[in-house]
């Protein structure tokens, strides 16, 4: 399904030859006539494609398209000899796609026949539910943003939208994610590379992620620029501001716009010059240690008139971190919120190196700021949020049993658009419009259409996470408890997530370590 240009030209000059033929083959010889009616079905097929808004595979490939549809019809009877199985397929499996395609279509969302994965396997993981479930009176999940030091707070949902650049993706796919954003209320982090007018055309919220380059509030020399970023910060649809160290799919390493794809339009938005090559460092140019850094989080929240701010990284070494804490303690300076980026994360593409083999997988990252930040009494003033491939209500009440107040996904909203993991997501050319500028691509992705798909799969996976929890016994997010989630390591034998990742048996909440517990790691 994936083809570059002058393939998807040499099929249209094929098919335009080949009707061209027949045409002729039918007109001349008056036996021939069946051959012209078979132009007819085929090009009513052709026009009702290139007009529909639903599937951008068939807008893109009116005829082709079907091929998928074809080997997706056949997929019970034939799948186990040609195609993955159910749990099959990396990085996420066709069982988690499909649940994302059902929520985001609003339509059924339950599985047949029972499990399918192996519940005697090593590294199984359940949580426990309850004799008595809760009866939780709760229609929607949501949080307050903004430490003692931030006078503008957001209530943010804790399902949102996580960093992925206008220029990375199309701009049908931002505004499709900003409008879907705005439809069920939760926020859209713009990623690096600026504030685009396709993040602020469908008025959703917005969570504006600034890198080492500073892209939209630097100056000629690359550098931060106070003035660029008050004027960016004002505007109304921004509600927090991150500050990205580092990030899950390729930590410690900087990113090139390469000069053939710095258009006027990208560098308009960027505040670089156009048609040039623009280096993203590896660290930046503003602050240069961990004091440095808290006084410049200071400065932002002050430029932003009191917005939350906060910080973005995957975990590396401790002692940094560790360092960090003692900072914040001695200086009473922080960040509003901490969002850890799992190893395991990334829609970026990267060195093979950096995506398999450098960083902190997420649960081990989240618990261990978790247990830092409640050991120097800084937990109550910083918002935990977590990113590293979570789609599911499960998934979200995994990460906040370990810490977490609030989760980001980026490719559970990209399987929400249509995304059908065609893994090119580097080379421009993706089949359904989302992770490329070319235009024959990205018009096939329906704003108009997607974006309900965007807050459907939102709207549902809240659901289904309140279901969760009151099957388990969790009446609110304060309740939900790494003691009850648990996970096989070797045969006979289970661990909590409080015995695997806090060195206890006891409780533990989203936000507190009861009296007693180990507040140390080993």
């Amino acid at each position: 399904m994936v083809m570059n240009m002058s393939i998807r030209r040499m099929l249209a000059l094929a098919f335009t030859a080949a009707y061209a033929a027949v045409f002729a083959v039918s007109v001349s010889n008056p036996y021939a006539w069946w051959l012209l009616a078979l132009l007819v079905p085929l090009n009513v097929v052709l026009a009702h494609n290139l007009l529909q808004r639903k599937h951008a595979i068939l807008r893109n490939y009116p005829l082709l398209g079907y091929l998928r549809y074809f080997f997706e019809s056949i997929r019970p009877e034939m799948r186990q000899y040609f195609f993955e199985s159910d749990l099959d397929g990396k990085p996420f499996s066709r069982r988690q796609r499909s649940i994302v395609y059902q929520r985001a279509k609003n339509v059924k969302q339950t599985v047949p026949f029972g499990m399918q994965s192996n519940s005697q396997e090593l590294g199984y993981e359940w949580i426990a539910h309850a004799m008595f479930p809760a009866h939780a009176n709760l229609t929607d999940l949501r949080v307050n943003v903004g430490s003692s030091r931030c006078s503008q707070p957001y209530n943010a949902s804790i399902l949102n939208i996580s960093a992925m650049s206008y220029g990375s993706l199309s701009k049908t796919a931002v505004m499709a994610l900003n409008g879907g954003a705005r439809l069920d209320n939760f926020a859209h982090n713009t990623g690096e590379g600026g504030i685009s007018p396709f993040h602020l055309q469908e008025g959703g919220d917005l969570i504006w992620q600034i890198g080492t380059g500073y892209f939209g509030c630097r100056n000629k020399d690359g550098n931060f620029d106070e003035k660029l970023f008050q004027e960016q910060a004002a505007h109304p649809n921004i509600k927090m501001i991150e500050l990205k160290l580092s990030q899950g799919a390729k930590p410690g390493h900087g990113g090139i716009l390469p000069a053939a794809k710095n258009t006027p339009e990208i560098a308009a938005i960027r505040k670089v010059e156009p048609h040039t090559t623009v280096a993203s460092p590896p660290s930046h140019s503003a602050f240069s240690d961990q004091f440095t850094l808290l006084l410049f989080i200071e400065k932002l929240r002050v430029l932003a008139d009191g917005k939350p701010i906060g910080i973005k990284l995957c975990l590396g070494n401790k002692d940094e971190f560790e360092r960090l804490c003692q900072e914040m303690k001695h200086n009473n300076l922080f960040p509003d919120f901490i969002a850890i980026d799992g190893a395991e994360g990334g829609t970026g593409a990267a060195p093979l190196e950096f995506t398999d083999s450098l960083g902190m997988p997420l649960n081990d990252a989240l618990s261990f700021v978790h247990q830092r930040l409640q050991y120097y009494g800084l937990r109550k003033e910083i918002k935990l949020i977590a990113a590293g491939k979570i789609i599911t209500g499960i998934d979200i009440i995994k990460t906040i049993s370990l810490g977490a107040d609030m989760c980001y996904s980026a490719r559970g909203f990209m399987f929400s658009l249509g995304c059908i993991q065609a893994l090119q997501c580097d080379s421009g050319k993706c089949p359904v419009g989302i992770a490329t500028q070319e235009k024959s691509l990205y018009k096939g992705l329906d704003v108009s259409d997607k974006k309900v798909r965007v807050a459907n799969f939102h709207r549902n996976t809240i659901k289904a996470t309140i279901e969760v929890m009151e099957a388990c016994g969790f009446a609110s997010l304060e309740d939900i408890s790494a003691d009850k989630v648990f996970r096989r390591v070797e045969q006979g034998k289970n661990l909590s997530f409080g015995q695997i990742y806090f060195n206890q048996t006891g409780n533990h909440s989203g936000n507190s370590l009861t009296k007693g517990h180990n507040l140390i790691p080993n």
